[in-house]
């Protein structure tokens, strides 16, 4: 029955093309699709329609692959609009392909799980075991990292082991109990509640075995010189070494074993420490350092000085004494104190005071001359040795004592020929004329040389100044001067300085003016 409907709904199709109100036909029909839909299902039953029942249902697998011939499916619609059964024929065709599409929707997106671990890296390896390190992922997702998962394969085989049995959050883990000489592949999964992360796998496969480090010693700086300590301190040194596996450590004084009972050795796999409790001068030499690892071997020399003060000097004597001088020799002390010897410090002491007092500090010749002795002074002189612990405890003294004498010197005074020092008086510097005010005391100056001494004479107009208080005259180293107290208009006048002696004379005058105040 199928066969005979596929034509009659063809020979519709195009008698439904010449009718001009079959395009206005479809534009109603969407809207009355999805509610009759499943209610019209079993209306063309009853007419015993079901022949294009059928044949509404073939088209749907042809509508799918062709865009060509989905208008041909709305024109075979218009023709039997009018008639009961071809109307549910389409509508039973279009509606269940487009049904089920709707229902995945609501379906809630999984949650992505953590990235994969980052930065995996092989931090140590022995014979039986490896540390792993390495870094959380840049994403944990929404829910919080549970932890990691280690795992190991064999290299050659595909099956991956889990090494924990439960999650940890470190980011470092030992794998133990493995085979010495086996090469195993690892990789690490972070998980959390959202899934597992891609794992994080090591490219090359791990050998299991002991990784030999050659021995070397790292000595301390200050160690490779002359170490020094005074006698009596603590001797404690701690020398770093490396190597794989732990080196034979070995200690020997002069290419002889160490003296337990002076010496306390202590090693670890890392270092090892050299302790001394109370050093002693016999302590003192080179020690040998040996670290060995099968034929592998590194040596270091240790060079200990313990240093005291050094004895006094010896055969201090006195070899010459002259005028304010005197000059000593000596010989090194006899013993240095384990020490080079820096200097001497010399002293001396005068017989009337005792006292001791330094004249050189850090000699480093044997001889020295001390200078700028006292005449008259009796001194004795002692000379202590130096090094870099110190001052020697006691000093060497000399056997004599060098006594400063007086010379005997006899004052000659110089004979100085006579000169004829007689001179007549003669001024230097003549009075000059002044000019005052009445009240206003004024001086009057002059100088004048002559040997004796000559005698000065003040005139005024030519009359000769006696004791009168109002005038005051003086004389100092040649200079003359004459101070009139308060004078007035009669005070005015010529006044004159004479300068007499047994070879003559000498005078010089000026002129005063007093004016009356305005």
């Amino acid at each position: 029955m199928t066969g005979k409907t596929a034509p009659a709904a063809a020979k519709k199709a195009p008698a439904a093309k010449k009718a001009p109100a079959s395009k206005k036909a479809p534009a109603p029909a969407p809207k009355e699709e999805p509610a009759p839909t499943p209610k019209e299902e079993p209306a063309p039953t009853p007419k015993e329609e079901q022949a294009p029942a059928p044949a509404a249902e073939t088209p749907p697998a042809l509508e799918h692959p062709p865009d060509a011939e989905q208008p041909a499916a709305p024109a075979a619609d218009q023709a039997p609009a009018p008639t009961d059964g071809a109307a549910p024929a389409h509508e039973e065709g279009s509606p269940p392909a487009e049904a089920p599409a709707p229902e995945p929707e609501p379906e809630k997106p999984k949650e992505e799980p953590p990235s994969v671990p980052l930065s995996l890296s092989v931090e140590e390896v022995t014979e039986n075991s490896v540390t792993l390190t390495w870094k959380a992922p840049e994403h944990t997702g929404k829910s919080s990292l549970d932890g990691y998962v280690v795992e190991i394969c064999k290299d050659g085989s595909t099956d991956w082991t889990a090494v924990n049995k439960e999650p940890f959050l470190s980011t470092r883990y030992k794998i133990q109990d493995l085979g010495s000489g086996e090469k195993v592949h690892v990789r690490v999964k972070a998980i959390s509640a959202s899934g597992t992360s891609v794992p994080a796998t090591l490219e090359q496969p791990i050998l299991i075995r002991e990784i030999t480090d050659l021995p070397k010693i790292r000595l301390p700086r200050q160690l490779r010189q002359a170490y020094i300590r005074h006698v009596g301190e603590a001797v404690n040194l701690l020398i770093p070494f490396q190597g794989k596996p732990q080196p034979q450590v070995t200690w020997t004084k002069d290419n002889q074993p160490l003296d337990t009972s002076r010496v306390n050795i202590r090693n670890t796999d890392k270092d090892t420490i050299f302790f001394i409790r109370t050093a002693q001068r016999s302590d003192s030499g080179k020690y040998q350092l040996s670290v060995r690892i099968n034929g592998a071997e590194d040596k270091a020399i240790l060079d200990i000085r313990v240093i005291e003060r050094p004895g006094p000097p010896q055969k201090l004597k006195l070899v010459d004494v002259w005028g304010f001088n005197v000059a000593l020799e000596w010989s090194p002390p006899a013993d240095n104190g384990n020490s080079e010897i820096k200097g001497y410090t010399v002293q001396k002491s005068d017989k009337k005071s005792g006292k001791w007092f330094t004249v050189l500090e850090r000699c480093t010749r044997t001889s020295c001359t001390v200078s700028d002795l006292i005449i008259g002074n009796t001194y004795s002189f002692r000379v202590f040795s130096e090094n870099a612990c110190g001052m020697s405890e006691t000093a060497a003294l000399a056997s004599g004592v060098a006594h400063i004498k007086k010379t005997k010197t006899v004052y000659q005074p110089q004979k100085i020929p006579e000169r004829d020092m007689m001179e007549p008086p003669k001024f230097t510097q003549p009075l000059t004329d002044r000019a005052t005010t009445r009240g206003y005391s004024t001086h009057l100056f002059c100088s004048v040389r002559g040997f004796p001494q000559p005698k000065i004479i003040w005139m005024k107009n030519k009359m000769e100044i006696r004791e009168d208080p109002k005038y005051i005259a003086m004389i100092e180293q040649g200079v003359c001067s004459l101070e009139i107290r308060k004078p007035s208009p009669f005070d005015a006048g010529v006044y004159t300085c004479k300068a007499v002696n047994p070879l003559g004379e000498a005078s010089v005058d000026c002129k005063l003016d007093v004016k009356m105040p305005k």
